[in-house]
């Protein structure tokens, strides 16, 4: 017969939003059910962010060799690739303990395996080992892989982010589908660690970014050797022998591209099969459950939230939700999801790090914006580090107030994080050409394109009299 448990909480997924909520019930006392079907940490620690930043950062360490000469430093890098994957494994391994079945379990959390599913609106079972009535539900299952209907992909053998981290061997020419961030980053990563690398987008390469900032990131790769063929239709996939043969349909004929390996990154989709979402009432579509403001789904008693509920696919998303909910369902505090306040970043280098309304998105919103700009070349800092690629563009209303902000460039992904914080207060963009700034930083090309939205009325023959006038008097 199966165990029946009644806590105030249940959350279905131990990725980064359910382990959120989780923790943060568990540590106000709420009795809390934790139910995960494959590896606690979820994709973020095993298959996602975690092992790719690992994995790039071995590549940069590659590239800093390299292109040490310029510094004075003459060095030859030597990979090891298989110790390259030994360091991403061990990144996993020590973050692995802070998401652990045992951490949970001592922090007052019931952690269950297996796979959960709704009976009805306000039951859900395990197997046949557990009953679930619990007085709220938050759905955190994530997203996986999107594998593209490709002809001859069925047989052919291909890798994503799930699987791309297993290799122990460097592939020698690897193919990549989708020219989006994660395409993109391991593009680069494993072009710096020595593989071929080819890249073929159907649209453009980070199409939904800033064209003019995505143009500076698609250079530099191209530069580093990394093919990207954009615009491209695949005919379909095979393997010959060793090798895997894409086959592209053009106006003049086809065109085969050999590889060694296949990696497909083309996006992802919401984890919903399994769950009983029709038995609980609970309205979900191809991009994720429905929710609302405060991320209830259609049946009241359910939260969704991350990857599941079909918003920005982000870690910091998935955390960001999970404190919106234990805020509503524990203190029936108001709460709304603002998502202008999100901000994104593709971890190539250099880096390309966003937030609010990009240019287009705001000359559709408003009648008149202001477009700033700073490049990195002006900098100090990224003068001395020969980091002096890509610039930084705000965009704000006519009277300042703060809108947008992209960043492509040297530690953009940490850069972006004050514009973040503006536009989530609504900053005017006279509050960053007030601070002050610690010299030499990247900091500083902030400050820099802030100030320039005052050169226009500094320069104007109004301000030139009032100087003139001011003059006379010593």
């Amino acid at each position: 017969m199966a165990e029946q448990l009644t806590p105030d909480l249940c959350v279905i997924g131990a990725g980064s939003g359910g382990l959120s909520v989780a923790a943060a019930a568990a540590a106000l006392g709420v009795p809390v059910v934790l139910i995960e079907k494959h590896k606690m940490g979820g994709d973020c620690l095993n298959t996602g962010c975690v092992p790719s930043k690992a994995l790039i950062a071995a590549a940069k360490r590659a590239e800093t060799i390299r292109s040490a000469a310029p510094f004075g430093v003459k060095a030859r890098a030597n990979i090891e690739f298989h110790e390259v994957s030994d360091h991403v494994q061990g990144v996993i391994a020590a973050i692995a303990p802070n998401d652990s079945k045992q951490r949970f379990t001592a922090l007052g959390v019931r952690v269950i395996d297996g796979e959960a599913c709704f009976r009805n609106p306000g039951t859900v079972v395990v197997g046949d080992k557990f009953e679930i009535k619990a007085r709220r539900f938050v759905l955190a299952t994530g997203s996986s892989p999107s594998v593209p209907p490709i002809p001859g992909l069925d047989k052919t053998p291909y890798l994503t982010n799930e699987t791309v981290f297993e290799g122990r061997a460097l592939p020698k020419h690897l193919i990549v589908v989708g020219a989006g961030p994660v395409g993109l980053e391991l593009a680069q990563a494993f072009r710096r660690l020595g593989s071929e690398v080819t890249v073929l987008e159907a649209a453009a390469p980070l199409a939904k970014e800033d064209p003019e900032c995505a143009a500076v990131v698609v250079d530099r790769l191209g530069r580093e050797g990394v093919v990207i063929r954009s615009g491209v239709q695949i005919a379909r996939v095979r393997r010959v022998r060793t090798k895997i043969e894409v086959v592209l349909a053009g106006e003049q004929g086809e065109e085969t591209i050999e590889g060694s390996d296949l990696l497909i990154a083309t996006g992802r989709q919401p984890n919903l099969d399994g769950l009983g979402l029709d038995a609980a009432g609970i309205k979900h579509e191809r991009s994720g459950i429905v929710v609302d403001k405060r991320l209830r789904t259609t049946n009241k008693r359910v939260y969704a939230i991350g990857d599941v509920a079909g918003a920005l696919q982000f870690t910091h998303v998935a955390n960001y939700h999970a404190g919106l909910v234990i805020k509503h369902a524990l203190f029936r505090l108001p709460v709304k999801v603002n998502a202008s306040a999100i901000p994104r970043v593709t971890f190539t280098d250099p880096e390309l790090a966003h937030v609010g309304l990009t240019e287009v998105q705001a000359r559709e919103r408003y009648r008149t914006i202001r477009v700033l700009r700073w490049p990195y070349h002006e900098n100090d800092r990224a003068q001395a580090e020969r980091e002096t690629t890509g610039h930084i563009k705000v965009i704000t209303t006519k009277k300042g107030v703060i809108l947008g902000a992209t960043i492509v460039g040297a530690a953009a992904g940490e850069l972006i994080t004050t514009w973040t914080l503006a536009i989530d207060q609504g900053l005017n963009v006279r509050v960053f050409a007030g601070i002050v700034v610690p010299y030499p930083t990247f900091a500083e090309i902030g400050k820099r394109a802030a100030t320039t939205f005052f050169l226009p009325r500094l320069t104007s023959p109004w301000v030139q009299r009032i100087l003139r006038f001011m003059r006379r008097f010593g």
